[in-house]
């Protein structure tokens, strides 16, 4: 049961991001979802910041409790494990050190704040799609199929949405960046959320001779 309840923190705090997303975005009158990033809302000065930070605390808490409940899960599978312990190092980096280093407002010079986000972002990416590889290292074909997808379509928008950091700086309008920065943060997000349920289906202390099977994402044995 507290394997479980640790691991359906993988549904929740995927499902308060998008929350404290929302909120936030609400909370600021002249936000634009489609035009702005994410990460304008925990910005120095926005009207958001406040909101945006609070609901991020528990966020990262769930996600944290969550790396100890994929760690807790498919005890003969390395990969699983390495995965939870990078998923726990993560939330606690945010916590740490995310929620410290803001960017500063759209139309101003970033400076040290702002560098020192955009290198914890990187570092965050960094450790999520290793994450991803090592589980799905371990777990099923279909699994292995979908985190790939995950990978190429969270470096990609991320990318493409970082393209307009200049604009963002000098106050440009960035049309878009909102929905392509949104598309590359919930691809992982979504992936936790996958993980999560493909673990639910695994028998706690089952020891395995062969690659676990990821749940539905898996076509059950004949």
């Amino acid at each position: 049961m507290a394997r479980k309840v640790l691991l359906a923190c993988g549904i929740l705090s995927p499902l308060l991001y998008a929350v404290a997303d929302a909120l936030a975005g609400m909370r600021w009158e002249a936000y634009s979802f489609l035009d702005q990033t994410i990460s304008e809302l925990g910005a120095i000065g926005a009207p958001s910041r406040m909101m945006f930070t609070i609901f991020l605390v528990p966020v990262y808490l769930l996600l944290t409790a969550f790396g100890v409940g994929v760690r807790r899960s498919v005890a003969s599978r390395r990969g699983v494990k390495v995965a939870g312990a990078l998923v726990v190092a993560l939330g606690v980096m945010a916590l740490t050190v995310g929620l410290f280093v803001p960017m500063r407002a759209r139309g101003t010079e970033q400076g040290l704040s702002g560098l020192l986000h955009i290198v914890e972002g990187m570092v965050a990416v960094t450790m999520i799609m290793a994450a991803i590889g090592f589980a799905a290292s371990a777990l099923g074909r279909w699994f292995r199929l979908y985190s790939v997808v995950t990978i190429v379509m969270m470096l990609g928008f991320l990318a493409w949405s970082g393209m307009d950091a200049p604009r963002i700086e000098a106050g440009l309008p960035t049309p878009w960046v909102g929905v392509k920065d949104r598309i590359g943060w919930y691809a992982y997000q979504l992936w936790f959320l996958v993980l999560t349920l493909a673990l639910l289906r695994e028998r706690p202390g089952a020891q395995v001779e062969g690659p676990v099977q990821a749940g539905w994402l898996e076509a059950p044995a004949s």
